[in-house]
């Protein structure tokens, strides 16, 4: 493997990890866990039975992103949403070792006492003053004088700053360059599409085999959906008989179905975790689960989904690095769009089919916008698959929307820049106005 390959690898494992439940509230949790375990490595309690205690308080800032989309998404297992049975399920039960899966060892004691400790005001949330989208500074107190902070950054397993009593403890922000050189965004890789084309069909298998978990993880999720009764069941309703006159039985059904199911299942607080992309649990579902879903339906063999599979996350870790790992626009729409090339690779399709169909989808789907984690997300995830599949048939005949058309350019990257700019700086008044309107309901 060449400097360049492993390089390409490593921000796959980096933007590729499996997350339990949506991962804004769960960020808060990972927040709130370090502050807890500050609190341990300071003697300010013994063992764990403290964790069960009523003296502690909790005080999450979170910014308006963080809190748009943590509001109405369910938490694993607890039938409840919102962040502050997060934040306090991250105090009484969760583990900084388990990262975006903090919350593993969750169980039905955990769940009553942290019920408890939202339900006796024991939990704050409050918006922050910041221009970070993605923020979660929690403190913790133990009613006895010591506090601890931990502060999340950019990225939702961020952890970029800690306190013990007004003490900074650690503030990687300030880390030496090495270690900095080793920390960077996806930006920073310099991607094309081009390269990941190159880069699918190149690699060893052996060096990309790991892309697989992908599939088991997030269509585990998919039956989970599919076999419960979850969120709006969109993809359960799809699948069945009863609707068969409106849906068919046709692959798009079938692909809407399964990836809508996945969804159903994370944003109504299944307990299974999904392999996220870009710090989304549903954008993992949704660029990977037409792909899979191709594959079961046309028997194609484990190397060519694994290649079709990094491919599709790839192109998805491109665009979204325009974009910013929070933004005011859907993230179906930049994860379908790396499915829909996803499909167009296991069909054979040629490197300008490959930009054909993300300029379909950027002239399609473009300004879906993001309000918030729920579970009507469903939706949104069936209409992006739906699209990228039309756009997948397209590009395979040849057709293409035209550069004369809106905000697509002949050049493949000058028309995602286009797409991020729309995104990040063009919808800003959106996203706030989003935020006004949820949080005045």
């Amino acid at each position: 493997m060449d400097k360049r390959e492993s390089e390409i690898i490593e921000l796959i494992r980096k933007e590729v990890k499996p997350a339990l439940g949506c991962t804004e509230p769960i960020a808060v949790a990972l927040a709130v866990a370090k502050a807890v375990e500050i609190l341990g490595e300071n003697g300010c309690c013994e063992g764990s039975s403290w964790r069960m205690t009523a003296e502690f308080t909790i005080k999450v800032d979170v910014s308006g992103n963080i809190l748009k989309n943590g509001m109405g998404v369910g938490i694993p297992g607890t039938g409840m949403v919102g962040l502050h049975i997060a934040s306090a399920l991250g105090a009484v039960c969760g583990k900084t070792a388990y990262g975006l899966e903090v919350l593993h060892d969750l169980d039905k004691a955990s769940i009553e006492r942290a019920k408890e400790l939202v339900a006796d005001g024991k939990v704050s949330i409050c918006i922050a003053e910041t221009s970070h989208k993605l923020y979660v500074k929690a403190s913790v107190s133990t009613g006895k004088g010591h506090v601890a902070s931990a502060l999340i950054e950019d990225d939702h397993d961020n952890i970029v700053e800690t306190w013990f009593d007004d003490k900074v403890l650690d503030k990687c922000r300030e880390a030496d360059e090495d270690a900095m050189s080793t920390d960077r965004e996806p930006s920073d890789y310099g991607l094309t599409v081009r390269e990941i084309m190159d880069f699918a069909d190149k690699a060893d298998f052996g060096d990309i085999r790991f892309i697989l978990e992908s599939r088991d993880m997030n269509l585990a999720l998919a039956r989970e959906g599919l076999s419960s009764n979850y969120g709006m069941r969109v993809g359960h309703t799809i699948m069945s008989e009863k609707y068969r006159p409106v849906f068919g039985a046709d692959f798009m059904s079938y692909a809407m179905a399964m990836t809508a199911a996945a969804s159903d299942a994370r944003m109504a607080g299944c307990t299974l975790p999904a392999m996220s992309n870009s710090g989304s649990g549903n954008q993992g579902i949704t660029v990977t689960m037409p792909v899979i879903a191709y594959s079961i339906r046309y028997g194609i063999d484990d190397e060519k989904l694994a290649r079709a599979l990094v491919l599709s996350h790839l192109v998805a870790i491109h665009i979204k690095s325009y974009l910013g790992k929070l933004s005011a626009l859907c993230g179906c729409v930049i994860a379908s769009t790396g499915a829909s090339c996803g499909i167009v690779y296991m069909q054979k399709g040629s490197y300008a089919q490959i930009c054909a169909a993300i300029k379909n989808m950027i002239g399609n789907i473009t300004g879906m916008v993001c309000d918030g984690a729920k579970v009507g997300c469903a939706m949104k995830v069936a209409s992006g698959v739906a699209s990228a599949l039309q756009s997948a048939v397209l590009a395979m005949e040849g057709i293409c929307i035209s550069e004369s058309d809106g905000i697509i350019e002949k050049d493949i990257e000058k028309t995602i820049r286009n797409l991020g700019a729309i995104g990040s700086k063009g919808m800003q008044s959106t996203d706030n106005m989003i935020l006004d309107i949820m949080v005045c309901k």
